[in-house]
């Protein structure tokens, strides 16, 4: 069993060493590239200002936090959460950094950056030369995006699950086997989702070269099926 957490965090800014802080985190786990449907999220009182600049990316204002705790008050569970395995994040040196700063301040370790996963490193061995953001990514693999206005940390893991699904292989959405039997001796495989079904049939000439094929046998597996 493989397990990965999806994180990402809102802040009052860009620069940890200059006293801005946390004031959204959340995580989201998956187990063999999937998500289980458990998360974590908190709002986080930052114990500072929060400049309107950095609201206008995430929306969060002092009113939307002056009931929440402080982060000291979140880090154990959040570290509880995070436990194990990988952990991604979109440009996830930003998103250390700032964890770590809220660590320190608690009196607990910093992250381990060997568990580190960078999507945006990803992204841009896989698409170089091109926007790689997080919006981009999820217009180049077809996301739905319309729900996301400001940004929400919450959402933006739901959404970085499915970027890093894709960036890691991806899987075969809507892929499903259906077998019909149809009055010709022919299984039809169908796609469920956006292609259509292309039956292979055999022509009549075809059919008697396979049953001449098989009469050439000694007791053919086939004819017995």
């Amino acid at each position: 069993m493989t397990r990965a957490v999806l994180f990402d965090t809102e802040t009052t800014g860009l620069e940890p060493h200059l006293g801005h802080r946390v004031i959204e985190v959340a995580a989201l786990e998956l187990i063999n590239g999937l998500p289980t449907g458990r998360h974590f999220h908190a709002l986080i009182h930052p114990g500072r200002d929060i400049p309107e600049e950095a609201t206008r990316i995430h929306g969060l204002t002092e009113a939307h936090l002056r009931d929440k705790p402080m982060f000291g008050a979140i880090a154990a569970d959040l570290l509880a959460f995070l436990e194990d395995g990988h952990l991604v994040a979109h440009n996830a040196p930003f998103d250390f950094a700032f964890l770590d700063a809220e660590f320190a301040r608690s009196g607990l370790d910093r992250l381990d950056p060997a568990r580190m996963v960078d999507t945006l490193t990803l992204a841009k061995v896989r698409f170089p030369g091109l926007p790689n953001s997080l919006d981009a990514l999820c217009r180049r693999f077809g996301i739905d995006v319309s729900t996301r206005g400001t940004h929400n940390a919450l959402l933006d893991c739901k959404l970085l699950a499915e970027v890093y699904i894709e960036l890691t292989g991806g899987r075969q959405r809507g892929l499903s086997l259906k077998t019909e039997q149809r009055a010709s001796p022919v299984l039809t495989y169908t796609l469920s989702g956006t292609r259509a079904a292309r039956p292979i049939v055999p022509t009549g000439a075809e059919l008697a070269a396979h049953a001449a094929f098989l009469g050439s046998l000694s007791d053919p597996l086939w004819l017995g099926l």
